[in-house]
């Protein structure tokens, strides 16, 4: 379910002190989460300002809704239109004057979308740009799809490489110690059975131990191949030489055996090197996934900017057979005030313009924006905290969307029970392990051709390393500020941004 204004100001910290202890801080997702499992839209530290103008009753003549925003310290409006004029120039005089005048060095843009009339030359424009970034998101979506459906094989393949070599390992532990005991006992014979059964064929082949047991003389084969543990292939004659059986049917006992032996080590063998080998493939592999992944994100942030906003397409100031568009710029300018305090201005504009298309010699330049502007500047005094949870909170829906790709893989890796996971940081053990072969077999540093400048220069460090004079600076302890003195800063800084406007744009000034 969406989230209100109010409820996601709550959810990203921006709420009344005394609703704290309703809440908790998630600390992997840099969220609060509350207790109860709703957000209350009460809880919202928010802006409550004149927005409507409106007569409900005889006794009130304006209705105070909430605006989305935190509550700030100080708020100016100004609004404004002329069908003569472009609006991208209050937009960046204010950008400019903010930067160079007001000395607000960090200047980050939050909020950037548009929206057109269905018959405006404009909105047929913008729609063959989306058409291109969504078919390309598209082919990289469907590349990432089948990549990742590749990856079920190769788990399920390492799946069973670690099955069949868990039971190598135990039959080798004890081949070492040459002991017998119930784990070995049951590895030997769970590896003769796969032995018989798809080395030699089973009873397919008339020359495999089920096979030679159907023969006369030859039936008690596969009990005495299967209750003989022997680890080493040099201890088959001695072991076999002991029994009390014809010789014809010890020899074929060895034969088996001695084939058995062989086979479990070579085969142990080929499994490992192949696991290793489909380990590194898994790990190249999810390396290109998350490549692919890398190159969809810009395409469907693109894609998500190029799509009209539904808000504005549903506002009454845009209709469909006027040619009328709709943009909203959001700019957030922060400057360090003192200890942990950012004053920060947060500039919001609101345009509805006509764009008119521009041609020349044929050649289309773009639309020309003229027509209504509006922006509010609101002021803060807040923490580098307060600053990375307001963009956060801006870009939510921007997140969900780019998260829906990674929501696919993780689904993906869930499904295994964390075994992708696993089998990865495996492979990227391995490969540490084999960088770190290959550095310690290069020479250390200063062991070529510069060794002997190196040395002397050392030799200078040390002889008169001790005639320099050092000086310590002691740091000095830093206040942490005051949010109060923060919002106040910027107050003045943004009445003098409204002021100055108001003179260069020929307005009454206060």
């Amino acid at each position: 379910m969406a989230l209100t204004g109010s409820q996601r100001l709550v959810k990203y910290g921006f709420m009344q002190k005394s609703a704290r202890p309703f809440y908790e801080f998630d600390d992997k997702k840099k969220v609060w989460r509350s207790r109860s499992g709703d957000y209350d839209a009460k809880h919202a530290e928010e802006e409550i300002s004149e927005e409507v103008n409106v007569m409900p009753s005889v006794n009130k003549f304006a209705e105070y809704l909430p605006t989305g925003f935190p509550k700030p310290y100080k708020r100016f409006r100004l609004i404004t239109e002329a069908f003569n004029q472009s609006i991208e120039e209050p937009y960046f005089w204010v950008l400019g004057h903010m930067r160079q005048d007001q000395q607000f060095p960090f200047v980050d843009k939050i909020t950037d979308i548009f929206s057109a009339s269905e018959n405006s030359a404009f909105f047929g424009q913008s729609a063959q740009r989306l058409g291109i970034q969504q078919d390309r998101a598209q082919q990289y979506l469907a590349t990432i799809g089948k990549l990742t459906r590749d990856v079920f094989p190769m788990v399920r393949e390492l799946r069973i490489l670690d099955e069949r070599l868990d039971i190598y390992t135990k039959w080798l532990e004890y081949a070492k110690d040459n002991k017998v005991t119930n784990t070995s006992r049951a590895a030997d014979v769970t590896l003769k059975g796969i032995f018989i059964d798809f080395a030699e064929g089973g009873t397919k082949n008339p020359s495999s131990v089920y096979g030679l047991a159907q023969q006369v003389g030859f039936t008690i084969l596969p009990d005495l191949f299967f209750n003989t543990v022997i680890y080493e292939e040099g201890d088959v004659d001695g072991i076999v030489d002991q029994m009390k059986w014809n010789p014809q049917i010890k020899n074929l006992l060895k034969r088996k055996l001695y084939q058995y032996i062989l086979w479990v080590k070579r085969t142990n063998q080929e499994m490992t090197n192949r696991r290793k080998f489909t380990l590194k493939y898994l790990r190249q592999h999810w390396n290109i996934v998350r490549m692919y992944i890398a190159w969809v994100k810009p395409y469907l942030k693109t894609s998500k900017r190029l799509a009209m906003n539904e808000n504005q397409m549903d506002s009454p100031d845009l209709v469909g057979a006027f040619e009328t568009s709709m943009t909203e710029i959001e700019i957030l300018g922060r400057k360090k005030h003192g200890g942990d305090y950012w004053s920060v201005i947060l500039a919001t504009f609101s345009f509805r313009t006509k764009p008119a298309m521009q041609y020349q010699q044929d050649y289309q330049r773009g639309p020309l924006h003229v027509g209504r502007v509006q922006f509010d500047l609101r002021c803060y005094g807040w923490t580098e905290k307060q600053i990375d949870s307001y963009k956060r909170m801006k870009q939510d829906e921007e997140i969900e969307l780019l998260g829906l790709v990674d929501a696919s893989l993780k689904d993906a890796m869930d499904a295994f029970g964390g075994e992708i996971e696993e089998y990865l940081k495996e492979a990227g053990e391995e490969e540490e392990k084999e960088q770190k072969k290959e550095e310690t077999k290069k020479a250390p540093m200063g062991s070529g051709i510069d060794e002997p400048f190196v040395a002397i220069f050392k030799g200078f460090g040390e002889m008169f390393g001790p005639l320099i004079p050092i000086h310590t600076h002691k740091k000095s302890k830093t206040s942490k500020g005051s949010g109060t003195d923060a919002e106040k800063s910027a107050e003045r800084s943004m009445f003098l941004l409204y002021k100055n406007f108001k003179k260069a744009h020929g307005m009454l000034a206060p």
